[in-house]
């Protein structure tokens, strides 16, 4: 699968403390296993912060699309965040 015709994924994971970190990519299973790794790939802003939970992830058909709503989730407020997490909001609606 070519990387245009990969779907790309938004993710929220939530830290020990209960912040919560947005990301995206083409596989969240992976990326959430490099996240929880103390060294290595994941985000610097995650280690040390564990254990993680992954949250919530929605598939978008590319890259652009899912870059724009990661910047729109990151631009929301906290509680705003939980309520996507909770299903209450739709990720269309952030």
């Amino acid at each position: 699968m070519s990387e245009n015709t990969k779907s790309w994924y938004v993710y929220l994971i939530r830290t020990a403390s209960g912040s919560l970190y947005t990301g995206i990519t083409t596989d969240v299973e992976r990326r959430f296993a490099e996240h929880q790794l103390e060294r290595g790939k994941g985000a610097k802003s995650l280690r040390g912060k564990g254990p993680l939970e992954l949250v919530f992830s929605a598939a978008f058909g590319n890259r652009s699309e899912a870059s724009k709503i990661e910047h729109r989730i990151k631009q929301l407020k906290k509680s705003r965040k939980e309520s996507l997490v909770r299903g209450e909001v739709k990720i269309n609606q952030v």
